[in-house]
């Protein structure tokens, strides 16, 4: 595409107050709510409209960018992970758009719809989800239940939930925990500091629980959105590996039930390798503990993601710690993951 997104990410290097004033949620939700729309998609069956999928967005750039999430827009029945469809999109201020999904993300659920406008269109400044801490204060806007310029507040209760965690399959993913409350057509608003700057993309609750609401990471989005203006799609790295995150009960625990298992204090284990991968074409065995990858000491998953970034058929040196304390040198030639796991 030859127009960029608005990614204007904030800069600074202070933590979001944690003192509330009286007009301080109020502030917050000013800032972002005109920018905040209702996005409605007509759902067909054998080319009959039998229903709209509801959700909510944000306006990112004066170019009528608007960050949402994939399943409130595209329909995944199919695996299929982008789509051209046309999508519905009312803003605060009662204007409504055509607007047309430009691209879509299954894995990270990610995906931006594009609306023209004549007039000049409401944007929200993208904070920084780095800068979040447990028990900052967070604003949850979007549409639920179609009931538009909805807002509800709370707190993050953490900020590297796990998929995993969750009991979600494919590859891992970090969300946002918050127990601000969301229902029903909130999938896709902003998540907003007291700043009023967008730190997270809503995206789902756990049903039957209380307070157990989920966010993408803002930088995360940033990234996902970097890809779709360079390849048009997410480009991921594919090792064919299972990784978990050392740390020191968990080495404590393997050398209790094995003695052989070596002296790391910290770096990455591998569960299982998938015959014919790249990890298995390089040599990678179950047990092994990455201590290195592309040069640098790791000590968790994310590090090897961030490492490999979008390159493929680029070789990564390895060096993996395995039982009795030996050494070995590995190098590795990712492949493109399958945009649909």
């Amino acid at each position: 595409m030859s127009k960029g997104y608005g990614l204007d990410a904030g800069d600074s290097p202070k933590h979001s107050c944690s003192c509330l004033g009286r007009d301080t949620i109020a502030n917050a939700a000013a800032k972002v709510g005109p920018a905040v729309v209702n996005l409605s998609v007509p759902q067909s069956f054998h080319g009959m409209t039998v229903g709209k999928s509801i959700g909510s967005g944000t306006i990112i750039d004066e170019d009528g960018t608007i960050l949402t999430c994939a399943h409130v827009v595209v329909d995944f029945q199919g695996l299929r992970s982008s789509s051209k469809g046309k999508v519905e999109v009312t803003l605060q201020d009662g204007r409504s758009f055509e607007g047309t999904v430009v691209n879509a993300d299954l894995h990270s659920d990610i995906a931006i719809v594009r609306i023209k406008s004549k007039t000049p269109l409401p944007t929200a400044k993208l904070g920084s989800s780095s800068k979040l801490r447990p028990g900052d204060w967070v604003v949850a806007m979007g549409c639920p239940l179609t009931l538009q310029n909805t807002i509800t507040a709370g707190i993050v209760s953490c900020v590297d939930r796990k998929s995993s965690d969750l009991g979600l399959g494919g590859m891992q993913r970090e969300y946002l925990q918050t127990d601000c409350a969301i229902n029903q057509g909130n999938s896709g608003g902003p998540l907003v500091n007291v700043d009023g700057e967008v730190v997270g993309v809503n995206i789902m609750k756990v049903l039957g629980a209380d307070g157990l609401n989920f966010a993408v990471p803002i930088d995360s989005v940033s990234k996902i959105v970097e890809h779709f203006k360079k390849n048009g799609r997410v480009v991921r790295p594919w090792l064919g590996l299972k990784m978990l995150d050392l740390n020191d009960m968990i080495v404590a625990h393997l050398k209790e039930r094995n003695a052989s298992f070596p002296d790391v204090s910290r770096g990455v284990l591998i569960p299982m390798v998938s015959p014919g991968s790249p990890a298995d074409r390089a040599g990678f065995r179950p047990g092994d503990v990455v201590v290195e990858f592309g040069g640098r000491p790791i000590g968790s998953i994310k590090e090897v993601i961030d490492i490999m970034g979008d390159k493929i058929g680029k070789p990564f040196k390895a060096v993996v710690k395995r039982a009795n304390n030996i050494t070995v040198n590995l190098t590795v030639i990712p492949e493109e993951a399958n945009p649909d796991m």
